[in-house]
């Protein structure tokens, strides 16, 4: 789904599969888009924090997996990464992003 290659430490989860995880409140959906592409398309439940100004100090999950998500998976992936080799448990991410979120038919907002 995605083109980068996480080596298997990143869970691709579907948009279907965080979809349900909102819905029953499992899942923190945090979106690493920049303002400029939060501004044009957003998901309606996320949490907006750009990936560019990040701090996993302000993450507050309240008992809720956190899933990352971008345009495509890549840079969503990416920072999953990141956060794994800084010792925090951030393991999962929507695999294709927005673009396969909007595929699956689920609802964005302009």
């Amino acid at each position: 789904m995605t083109g980068f290659d996480h080596g298997g430490r990143v869970r691709d989860l579907s948009p279907e599969e965080v979809a349900r995880g909102i819905t029953e409140g499992r899942i923190l959906l945090v979106d690493i888009r920049e303002p400029n592409e939060t501004a044009v398309e957003r998901f309606p439940d996320a949490l907006e924090m750009p990936m560019s100004s990040f701090d996993p100090a302000e993450l507050e999950p309240q008992g809720r997996q956190v899933v990352f998500t971008c345009r495509s998976g890549n840079r969503s992936a990416r920072l999953s990464l990141a956060l794994q080799d800084q010792g925090l448990p951030y393991d999962a991410h929507l695999a294709g992003g927005i673009l396969a979120w909007k595929a699956a038919g689920l609802p964005t907002e302009s």
